[in-house]
């Protein structure tokens, strides 16, 4: 026979369930899940690297970054060698970045005083979730290794971080931004390696703006999309139109980066870009008295988040 409970009874069973309640919301907590979280993500990127390591792939392009960048210090009058044995004599020193000063001779720098090589990452995507993404941060997080670039002198942007993402960033070590700056950041003097795969055209042509003298862009080393791919894609018109320094560039770089099987959609149309002081040389004062900034107003397609702010602290930053 059914029992109707007592009230008694009835209350007892709903402040025991409202317990439970209590204490499943306890047990809940963001910022343990944010942690566990982060660790497999962090095992994933792990596993990643291991794989880029194996690969005939990240051989190919070791080699190829060690030609370049050694030809990019030698022409800072670096020490001669090896890329490893090469900045591993800059002395990199994160206790004090202000030693450079802006405009100074580059030689003299390198020479004698400690030298401070940058990376600035742009728009690496959710690797979180994305492997592709993964993997190109995994080979950024290798890429840092090798070159004897600390952690603390790599910058990383996307506006599309999320924050478990970011927490594992600031668990590697790099420095996360928290302002969109639409790639309009200047070198300030310092040899600078940006690390920007598959990025809106309009985010390269900003960079060069920022960067536009002799000077600043012989001390630069854009990793990204091919900048004679984009020549080749784009008609004459448009390039000079809607991103007239990529256009005006074209003739004072040189480009390579390894074509191989493997991992062909994640660095697909990627290549090394540097600059030689002798090509830069030879172009006209005119060349570079053109100082307008971008306006894409007219631009279609394009493939830029922009943002018109940039936070003190993260000038101060850099």
């Amino acid at each position: 026979m059914y029992k109707v409970p007592t009230w008694r009874e009835s209350w007892q069973t709903v402040a025991a369930e409202e317990a439970l309640q209590r204490r499943e919301v306890a047990a809940w907590d963001p910022e343990t899940e944010l942690q566990a979280d982060s660790g497999v993500v962090l095992h994933r990127v792990q596993e990643a690297e291991e794989d880029l390591l194996i690969s005939d792939f990240w051989s190919s392009a070791l080699d190829a970054i060690n030609r370049r960048l050694t030809k990019h210090l030698e022409q800072l009058k670096s020490p001669m060698g090896t890329l490893s044995n090469v900045l591993g004599n800059l002395h990199l020193d994160s206790s004090n970045e202000s030693n450079m000063a802006p405009g100074s001779i580059p030689g003299e720098n390198l020479v004698t005083r400690p030298c401070h090589l940058k990376c600035v990452c742009y728009d690496i995507g959710n690797f979180a979730t994305c492997i592709i993404a993964r993997n190109q941060r995994s080979f950024l997080l290798l890429f840092l290794e090798k070159c004897q670039i600390p952690r603390s002198h790599c910058w990383v942007y996307d506006p599309l971080f999320s924050q478990l993402e970011i927490a594992v960033l600031n668990t590697l070590g790099v420095i996360v931004l928290s302002e969109n700056d639409g790639g309009k950041r200047s070198i300030c003097g310092e040899p600078t390696i940006f690390y920007m795969l598959h990025c809106g055209t309009a985010l390269y042509n900003n960079l060069l703006w920022s960067n536009w003298s002799a000077d600043a862009l012989s001390k630069m080393v854009i990793i990204g999309n091919s900048f004679k791919g984009l020549e080749e894609r784009l008609l004459a018109r448009v390039l000079q139109k809607n991103y007239p320094y990529i256009a005006k560039i074209l003739k004072g770089l040189e480009e390579f980066f390894p074509q191989t099987s493997q991992f062909t959609d994640i660095f697909n149309d990627t290549s090394i870009h540097w600059f030689p002081v002798q090509k830069l040389d030879q172009f006209l004062m005119d060349i570079w008295a053109f100082q307008e900034e971008p306006d894409y107003q007219d631009c279609e397609g394009l493939e830029i988040i922009r943002n018109e702010k940039m936070t003190a602290t993260d000038q101060n930053l850099l």
